[in-house]
């Protein structure tokens, strides 16, 4: 019996991601991807070579959660250990536990981060992928349209720019933040609904470095558990540790703070970093040697797709995966993590239930719904509190409160604060950011209100204090733009 083809249009993290979870089950798959294939060679150099102009986000710091890991450990063991032996680690979270959490919990194992490179992980999904058999990638050709069936409510397969038409029982929408599908279904006449978006205000600087102590020793603790540094009130300086040695340096500021925009010099980067807590010491001459210049990128809104939302007219055998169907704040670092949870679930829904038909359609909204709903919620509260405060402190104004995710919820700086005094907070906010647990789940709790309650009242964060903005803009020689 021919298996079932599948055409998965976008070769990035999630598509590759659910070719995997799909040709694993014996569908034969074909990819179609716009850029040029990777670089042959040692994963390393191979992956600092490859050229992605379709994916921006791919040279900046990325960071699999305990979602992303336990996804991996679960359905693509073989994957996590080939990432092992190039160089990626796992980063033991429970490091920065506060007092009080010394006892190991049974769950505290699923506390870890895998600390790699966006481009390395590609790098060997891709070769995981282009080994399976049954599964074809070509490069430089890009989807251009839908073939549906007369009714317009099943598609039948995908018309490339080069003028095939290319048959499948299923298509795959894997076209990140650009989202085809939308397009294809517009083009076709199909009505599409609007998406829910949610602005991030958030635009990133970045620059990667080199460890030059040759074991790898860390210059300093990783106060986060998976990154060093913070989100304060007015910016967010972030390390996150990568493969083989090197790391990522991430600044944050608004999109429309023109006094930040000195931040894409290397030699105004490196004055912030340097006074910022927990960063300095890993860009210190001493410690580290820059790899790469200073990459800027303004991040796109929170989304939640609308061809992935029920209630809307859904074309059966049409399935967007990754940014495709959900886009969540990057600084909380879910993308990767639930685009893996995202495929694998996914493909076993198309496994079990091989009929194109209206109950696969709707098992495949409820799952997509499931998975991305809550953290889209979730980060359009974050984005909306944390912008208001930055803008507050860069105009000079009060902040304006923020009303919570749901009635009774509190706010993540309440919850952040209260973990650093409690160990069962700090392991309920942990599996949060983590993705293991939805923020309903946890933060929804009574007894943990309770304790975030009684922890919280008059508790000052620890640790050093970052430079007010005013201290910021004054060493980089900006000065306030009022």
């Amino acid at each position: 019996m021919t298996a079932p083809a599948v055409v998965v249009a976008g070769g990035g993290l999630a598509g590759l991601a659910t070719t995997l979870a799909l040709a694993e089950r014996g569908f034969a798959v074909r990819i179609l991807e716009r850029s040029s294939p990777p670089p042959e060679g040692p994963v390393g150099k191979a992956a600092e070579l490859w050229q992605r102009p379709t994916i921006p986000q791919s040279g900046h710091s990325h960071i699999l959660t305990s979602l992303g890991v336990r996804v991996l450990r679960r359905s693509a063991p073989h994957l996590l250990e080939t990432a092992l032996e190039e160089g990626a680690r796992l980063l033991d979270l429970t490091r920065a536990a506060p007092p009080g959490a010394d006892h190991r919990e049974p769950s505290d194992h699923e506390l870890v981060a895998l600390a790699v490179r966006r481009p390395v992980l590609d790098l060997l999904l891709h070769r995981a992928v282009r080994a399976l058999p049954g599964v074809t990638i070509d490069h430089g050709t890009a989807v251009r349209g839908l073939i549906l069936d007369p009714s317009r409510s099943r598609a039948r397969g995908v018309l490339t720019d080069r003028g095939e038409q290319v048959p499948a029982r299923f298509v795959v929408d894997a076209t990140g933040h650009k989202a085809a599908a939308r397009a294809w279904l517009t083009y076709a006449g199909v009505p599409v609904g609007d998406d829910l978006t949610g602005p991030t205000q958030l635009r990133c600087f970045s620059r990667f470095y080199r460890l030059n102590a040759p074991d790898g020793t860390l210059p300093g603790p990783l106060n986060r558990g998976n990154a060093a540094g913070g989100v304060w009130d007015h910016y967010a300086a972030v390390v996150h540790p990568a493969d083989n040695g090197t790391f990522g340096v991430s600044l944050g500021a608004l999109t429309s703070d023109p006094a930040t925009t000195v931040l894409r010099e290397p030699a105004a980067f490196t004055i912030a970093g340097r006074l910022s807590p927990h960063v300095a010491e890993w860009i210190d001459e001493r410690a580290a040697t820059p790899l790469t210049g200073v990459r800027a990128i303004t991040m796109p809104p929170n989304c939640l797709r609308s061809t992935i939302r029920p209630g809307r007219r859904q074309v059966a055998g049409l399935f967007s995966v990754g940014d495709a169907a959900c886009v969540t704040d990057p600084l909380y670092g879910r993308g990767m993590s639930l685009a893996f949870e995202h495929a694998f679930r996914l493909a076993g829904i198309l496994d079990a239930h091989p009929a194109v038909d209206a109950l696969q359609s709707e098992l495949a909204v409820s799952l997509a719904q499931e998975i991305h709903r809550p953290w889209y919620e979730q980060a359009v509260q974050d984005s909306r509190a944390r912008s208001g405060l930055w803008r507050a402190r860069a105009n000079g104004t009060a902040t304006s409160p923020v009303p919570p995710a749901a009635p009774g919820r509190p706010a993540l700086a309440e919850v952040t604060r209260a973990a650093a005094g409690d160990a069962t907070v700090w392991r309920g906010l942990v599996r949060v950011l983590m993705g293991l647990e939805t923020p309903a789940k946890i933060f929804d709790s009574a007894a943990f209100r309770e304790r975030v309650r009684g922890v919280h009242a008059g508790l000052a964060m620890p640790g050093p204090r970052p430079p007010t903005r005013k201290e910021l803009l004054a060493a980089l020689g900006t000065g306030e733009e009022r």
